[in-house]
């Protein structure tokens, strides 16, 4: 059996004995999403590659008492990286976007300016809605959790989170119901 086919118990098993084509597939696994969440918590791509740092040097210390069958570990390291990101939220007043998305490969410039103004006013209401709804919204819809295990991950009930959601959801219809028919070409 391969490194590839290992199971992540497994494999922070290896780590903690100093493994580092283990470490090396962890990161594999794991560093895109918790990447794409920290991006989305701060809206910051060089902050976000700091929170993810973090999330994996936090494993590295932790794997040696990692206890099989407890969690799961894109479950802690999205833990790990949230509190992370709402520890710098609580630090700064505003966050600023810098992010542009590349030019997509099939060359109709107009049409990926138009998809980026989509883009970054989506992102700039998301960024405006307050810092649990936001974390709700990213594990739900961006990181494809499930309401129990997100809940879970933010230590609140799933009714809890439920809320969460739905004014998360209503922030950001209210926040582009008026930019977004003009950026969708819509009357």
């Amino acid at each position: 059996m391969s490194c590839d086919d290992l199971s992540d118990d497994v494999l922070l098993a290896r780590v903690a004995n100093g493994d580092e084509r283990a470490s090396r597939l962890v990161v594999e696994r794991h560093l895109g999403r918790v990447l794409a969440l920290a991006r989305r918590m701060l809206g910051n791509p060089s902050e976000a590659e700091d929170v993810a740092q973090d999330a994996f040097l936090a494993l590295w210390r932790h794997a040696g008492r990692w206890r099989p069958g407890e969690a799961q570990l894109s479950t802690w390291l999205y833990k790990v990286a949230s509190n992370r990101c709402l520890d710098r939220l609580r630090r700064r007043p505003q966050v600023g976007l810098d992010e542009v998305p590349e030019q997509s490969a099939d060359g109709d410039a107009e049409r990926d300016l138009h998809r980026q103004d989509v883009a970054r006013e989506v992102e700039a209401a998301l960024m405006a809605l307050p810092e649990r709804q936001r974390l709700a919204v990213s594990l739900c819809h961006y990181q494809e959790l499930g309401n129990i295990e997100a809940a879970a991950l933010m230590e609140i009930s799933v009714e809890a989170l439920e809320s969460l959601l739905a004014r998360g959801r209503r922030g950001l219809r209210q926040q582009l119901a008026e930019r977004l028919p003009d950026l969708l070409g819509e009357p």
